[in-house]
């Protein structure tokens, strides 16, 4: 049993509070019709980079939660940040991983090692503080409250499939100089408090 994309997406939207989330390639392009804000960080044509891009800001903004929606093969294009994420050792970082076992953007190619590679278990290994998987939408849901309020880095791999709604693309908003500056504005306006622990 694998969940839809979309649904998986739109439970993590209606828990949204004032955390950045940096989004990436089609989910990216959901994302922003399912929790639209200047504290979204987007973009396409950097695959690989989410996971380093989110580990900069985790790290400038250690006040602000940082959620990353990655893609599988994204990560494998990027493999390392695991070990980097994992020593920086952010405590306001969590990290989430599609997977959809396909690069969809590109045609919908099979990553290497589709159905065997546990993602999940290479963060464990990496020293993520704790690391989940979920294929059901229902506990994935259960379980969300209690994975933002964690001390992180957490890790969590989504297993999904394209949701039933086709959501049109918006590279425009995902590479625009406008939504740049939209959230280096947003970010400018939310003060600093301190390093966050924990949010439970």
């Amino acid at each position: 049993m694998v969940m839809n994309r979309d649904e998986c997406l739109q439970a993590l939207a209606r828990r949204r509070d004032d955390q950045i989330v940096v989004a990436v390639y089609t989910g990216a392009q959901e994302w922003i019709h399912f929790s639209p804000s200047d504290l979204n960080y987007t973009f396409a044509g950097a695959m690989g980079q989410g996971s380093s891009h989110a580990l900069g800001v985790a790290l400038g903004r250690p006040d602000r939660q940082v959620i990353v929606l990655d893609g599988d093969g994204s990560l494998l294009m990027n493999l390392g940040s695991l070990v980097s994420i994992a020593h920086a050792a952010p405590k306001n970082l969590i990290h989430c991983v599609c997977e959809n076992g396909m690069y969809e953007t590109n045609g919908g190619v099979p990553i290497p090692g589709v159905g065997v590679v546990d993602f999940a278990g290479l963060a464990r290994a990496a020293g993520y503080r704790s690391a989940y998987e979920f294929e059901d939408l229902d506990a994935w849901e259960q379980s969300l409250d209690g994975i933002l309020g964690e001390e992180g880095p957490v890790f969590v791999t989504l297993k999904v499939k394209p949701g039933g709604t086709t959501y049109p693309n918006d590279f425009r908003r995902l590479r625009s100089v406008e939504s740049r500056e939209a959230f280096k504005q947003a970010l400018a306006n939310q003060p600093r408090e301190g390093a966050i622990l924990s949010r439970g």
